[in-house]
């Protein structure tokens, strides 16, 4: 496989800026499918679970690989909705490019500007597709300069609509200067011609400026235009390429996806300035004992590391595991090594995936994303390398969760099946996570929110078929400290042998909002010895867990440990965890703990005529409005408001604005909660 002719891109946008479609054109146009799918009549191939046919929406990521003009697409077509953040998240973990769509009408809405923070912490360059000039209001110089603003990304358009809404007729590539007609319904017959004239004026003018764009960040075209030379369209595209690598510029392209228009002009697009795995950076990871940095350039006959990016189960293979193979192979029938885990497993099968069907492969090289099965114990973020040549990738960020249900088995007969059904469940989907409560025993799911935890609830009933009872929502608050406060503890057992023995001085403070939970060792040397001190901090985290107001997470504060005794006997790692723990629940009656509760970002698209009763209702929620924004027969309201304000939020905004609404919102930070409300909650 020559490595310079393949790409391993991710489509990622905002809830229905048409990601999908565009997925679907894409495998259509590439030859991968015969018919064209549609996401609103549940019929799209990428997405092939019941419930994203049942909801018109993506919830999990798929995979597929298809061919344009004798390169190998590898492509993850991931979710808008931010509920399912973690599926973009890990991809753009492992992706090299990715095409992020904007609607022409909504532009850059809440989660474009998630994804897009995203693929700016992966370094992942990418290309921008303006999706549904054929729509009512769209604007495609409008969300150029949205994504400049509100992004401050370098975009740089590239093409240009002839028209838009129902005079969308074509699009001006602004590197040839040519117009592209599309002559049948399905978009197969381009035809090329001349600008019409009343198109060229702006067209020259749009180049003119993506020439200066490009003269900015490349010396050989700054050369040219100042000496007023003519520029050739290699070069332009050259020049682009390279900008668009070094993240210096990105790329926009139009069209609209449904109507067949502007697709095959994207393919060229990703083969001509997304990356190759030759041009990224050598993957780096840490050396497992030494700690040391080590990185793996993309050579198949090097040693192997990959990534595992997902865990899904499928009804006919089993448990797959979707890897990225950044240096070295896996072959069908070898035993790879976990270095996470320190264990050997064997893959059985390699299959390269096509949404949820699937091809056998022998091998998978350097450059290639597939799944593999046999692993029983691997799991999402573990790194596949050999034991004589060990390397852990860098781990994959996992959101916290905002929200949380208790649920049980109708019976005790079901008992069995919910805990088999929600580990499955749990191995999958990281950003899922369980608790069970030491007092009342109840089994708590957090996930990132209401339609989270509503598709983990169908899917344990109708896929997995579990008969269980499920609590209504409950917000997941956090604790914190505002005071400082210094604490001594001992622990001392005399037991009659060998007794224990810990002594600790800590000192807590506060932090600001977003700081997390810092632990810093301030020991002289010898007051404590060194084999004791992972065990304080140790104690200290597992206390953090429970916090004295609620028994939620504690963050935002910092323990200090300063000074301590041991004994040389009677000490050892379980007496100094033991003392630490019962300190920080000493400490915690003298430094004015405090609920922190999640925030949430909003953005309601809302009528003209509807503006004051979605304001007024806002701020009966506790809400803040930071932005609003004036566009042809709607106001785009931003602001925030607390979780606990918004559940429900769906009926009570179709109910003010006789359904004309739209809303979406997605988690912001934690922030300290009133008094009023603190008092509710301790009631």
């Amino acid at each position: 496989m020559d490595l310079r002719k393949v790409r391993d891109i991710g489509i990622v946008a905002h809830i229905d800026a048409g990601k999908t479609t565009v997925s679907e054109r894409i495998i259509f146009y590439a030859g991968k499918t015969y018919r064209l799918g549609e996401t609103h009549d549940g019929t799209a191939v990428m997405d092939w679970m019941k419930q994203e046919q049942d909801r018109g929406i993506t919830i999990t990521s798929a995979a597929t690989t298809c061919s344009w003009k004798d390169h190998t697409i590898n492509i993850i077509d991931t979710p808008g909705h931010v509920d399912f953040t973690i599926e973009v998240e890990r991809s753009l973990r492992v992706l090299d490019g990715c095409v992020v769509v904007f609607c022409a009408v909504g532009g850059v809405e809440p989660q474009s500007e998630t994804v897009w923070r995203q693929a700016d912490r992966y370094s992942v360059p990418r290309i921008i597709f303006v999706n549904k000039l054929d729509r009512v209001g769209a604007d495609f110089i409008r969300v150029v300069k949205e994504a400049r603003k509100r992004l401050k990304a370098n975009a740089c358009p590239i093409q240009m609509p002839m028209g838009v809404e129902d005079n969308f007729l074509g699009i001006i590539d602004l590197i040839t200067m040519k117009a592209n007609f599309y002559n049948d319904k399905e978009g197969l017959e381009i035809e090329v011609k001349e600008i019409p004239e009343k198109y060229l004026k702006e067209a020259s003018k749009m180049r003119a400026m993506m020439i200066e764009q490009l003269a900015d960040v490349d010396d050989n075209i700054m050369e040219a235009y100042l000496e007023e030379k003519a520029i050739s369209q290699d070069e332009i595209i050259e020049a682009l390429r390279k900008a668009t690598l070094s993240l210096q510029i990105v790329p926009v392209l139009c069209g609209s996806a449904l109507k067949n228009k502007g697709v095959q002009l994207l393919l060229d697009a990703i083969l001509h300035y997304l990356p190759s795995p030759l041009d990224v950076p050598p993957v780096k990871g840490i050396h497992p004992k030494t700690k040391e940095e080590v990185s793996r350039t993309p050579d198949p006959d090097g040693p192997l590391a990959a990534l595992v990016f997902k865990v899904m189960t499928d009804p006919y293979v089993g448990r797959l595991l979707f890897v990225r193979v950044y240096s070295g192979k896996i072959e069908k029938g070898t035993m790879i090594y976990n270095q996470n885990l320190g264990t050997r497993e064997r893959v059985s099968r390699i299959l390269e995936m096509h949404a949820n069907t699937r091809k056998d492969l022998d091998s998978l090289q350097a450059g290639q994303i597939a799944a593999i099965v046999g692993p029983k114990k691997t799991s999402t973020g573990d790194t596949l390398s050999p034991l004589e040549h060990p390397v852990i990738l860098e781990e994959i960020h996992f959101p916290e969760p905002v929200i949380s249900v208790a649920i049980e088995a109708a019976n005790k007969a079901e008992d069995e099946k919910l805990s088999m059904a929600l580990e499955k469940l749990l191995s999958e989907d990281p950003s899922l996570q369980l608790r069970i409560d030491a007092e009342s025993g109840q089994v708590i799911i957090f996930g990132m929110g209401e339609l989270h935890l509503e598709v983990i609830v169908t899917r344990l009933k109708e896929e997995l078929g579990v008969d269980c009872r499920v609590s209504e929502p409950v917000v997941t608050f956090k604790e914190t400290i505002t005071r400082s406060h210094q604490v001594e503890e001992r622990y001392v057992r005399q037991t009659g042998g060998r007794g224990q023995f810990a002594h600790v001085i800590m000192n807590f403070e506060p932090l600001s909002m977003g700081e997390g939970e810092i632990f810093e060792n301030k020991i002289r040397e010898g007051r404590i010895p060194k084999e004791f001190i992972p065990a304080v901090e140790e104690g200290v985290r597992e206390a953090f867990t429970d916090g004295p107001l609620g028994g939620f997470q504690m963050t935002d504060l910092k323990v200090s440990l300063l000074d301590g005794s041991f004994h040389e006997v009677d000490s050892s790692k379980i007496s100094f965890k033991i003392a630490a723990i019962r300190a920080v629940r000493k400490a915690m009656k003298h430094t004015a703990p405090a609920f922190l509760e999640p925030i949430m970002k909003l953005e309601i698209m809302v009528p003209a005529e509807y503006l004051g009763e979605v304001l007024e209702d806002i701020s009966s929620r506790r809400g803040t409005v930071k932005e609003l924004i004036t566009r042809p027969a709607y106001h785009v309201v931003r602001g925030n408001s607390p979780l606990s304000e918004m559940f429900g939020y769906a009926t009570s905004l179709r109910s003010l604005t006789q359904g004309r609404a739209t809303y979406s919102m997605e988690p912001s930070h934690f922030e300290r909660v009133p008094k009023q409300i603190t008092d509710k909650m301790l009631g």
